[in-house]
């Protein structure tokens, strides 16, 4: 499904909203990005600003910190379970009212969350506040890539999200700072805040481009049947796994393995937050360059950084340093937002989604594999070798991908 690079300032369904930015079309590129990238920016923000505030959030709850530690995983069990969801419900909507209603949605959750009264209700605010953002990433990849030139799509998605990866260096430290001050509800107000301009901005400045009338629910549930597809998500939910096996146990490492003082794990948080920016913006580029390549060649990289974690972990400022290289390992995250568009056929915006869903189950699965590691009592360094035989994981599936590529050129779709 072929989308125009930018919309046309005749089409009558675009609006009188649009009509400014349509006679810029660079301009109005620039605009949607950005708009685009407030709402990436928001979903991070909003996902992680809570293991910042767990204590807080315990103690007004009247629950213990490890039961609060369930806000976490219902979000992320909603950001799995809504993505596949909401993409086919989603299916007929022209792209930019369905960002509109999903980033409604993102909003509403989190304003419900700052008063939800009991536990029980946090834990359903929380999932329901998930299930959004896999949909918005998905189909704000597919909305920035049909802005620019092919060879630019990688560079697009990743401004989209650039704002995720600058929610974990400037959103979550400020938002927890508020939330520290003026009660932890409060940090939720403000993501709720941020959601509802989003939706705003998207509305001002997002083409509008009627949806394709030949989308169904069934259509987009073909993505499926397609190997590549399987494939690729199995790169995402494997290969990146590695990289929250090391960061989910970051501060026990610095403070227990590496004897950092407390107020020197800010430091590595900040360092691992500037290596996802860099590594965001770095793997993009390359991405446009190269799209398969690239794949391979970070999956190569974050394995070593991942193994090298093992040896540098008991010294703190060479494990800073290493953190910062392992935050780097997200500069997988456009390239297979990118081949996902390319294999999905005429299922991008379920395929586009998934992409989201199996980064949260990397999550989930290289923070289990370490617990289960440390609780086996095999050290806080292993870790690290946690995270190498992810990536090598990850390696695998994507050399059983490429020998199982079709050696025609595979059709443009995005």
């Amino acid at each position: 499904m072929a989308a125009p690079h930018a919309p046309s300032a005749a089409d009558p369904d675009r609006g009188a909203a649009a009509s400014p930015s349509s006679r810029d079309p660079h301009q109005s590129g620039r605009l949607s990005l950005l708009a685009l990238g407030v709402g990436s920016f928001g979903i991070g923000t909003g996902e992680f600003v809570i293991m910042g505030l767990l204590p807080d959030a315990a103690t007004n709850l009247g629950i213990s910190i490890p039961q609060a530690g369930h806000l976490i995983s219902a979000y992320a069990l909603g950001v799995v379970v809504g993505a596949p969801l909401l993409a086919v419900l989603g299916a007929r909507w022209p792209r930019r009212n369905l960002l509109i209603a999903l980033m409604a949605v993102f909003a509403a959750g989190n304003i419900a969350s700052a008063l939800a009264p009991s536990y029980l209700s946090m834990l359903v605010a929380r999932l329901l506040t998930g299930f959004p953002h896999g949909t918005y990433f998905g189909v704000a990849a597919l909305v920035a890539a049909s802005l620019v030139p092919r060879e630019r799509r990688a560079q697009a998605v990743g401004l989209v999200m650039l704002g995720l990866t600058t929610a974990t260096l400037v959103g979550v430290p400020i938002a927890a700072s508020v939330g520290t001050w003026l009660g932890w509800r409060s940090a939720f107000v403000i993501v709720g805040a941020l959601g509802a301009l989003t939706a705003l901005l998207v509305w001002r400045w997002a083409p509008f481009v009627p949806a394709d009338r030949r989308a169904s629910p069934l259509r987009e549930l073909s993505a499926l049947k397609r190997k590549q597809v399987w494939l690729t998500l199995g790169i995402g939910a494997i290969g990146f796994g590695g990289m929250f096996s090391v960061f989910s146990y970051i501060k026990p490492t610095m403070l227990e393995l590496a004897h950092m003082p407390a107020a020197g794990i800010p430091v590595v948080l900040a360092l691992f937050g500037i290596g996802m920016v860099a590594g965001n913006l770095a793997g993009a580029r390359l991405a446009d360059k190269a799209l398969m390549p690239t794949v391979g060649g970070v999956l190569v990289w974050t394995a070593l950084v991942l193994g090298a974690f093992t040896f540098t972990a008991p010294h703190a400022w060479l494990a800073a340093f290493n953190v910062l290289l392992v935050g780097t390992a997200v500069a997988l995250g456009p390239a297979l937002q990118i081949r996902l568009m390319d294999v999905a056929g005429d299922a991008q915006t379920l395929a586009a989604a998934l992409n989201h869903s199996a980064f949260n189950l990397a999550n989930a699965l290289g923070a289990w594999l370490g617990g289960l590691t440390i609780a086996a009592g095999y050290g806080w360094e292993s870790i690290g070798w946690v995270g190498l035989l992810l990536a090598l994981g990850g390696l695998v599936i994507y050399a059983w991908s490429m020998l199982g590529m079709d050696r025609r050129r595979v059709p443009a779709t995005a």
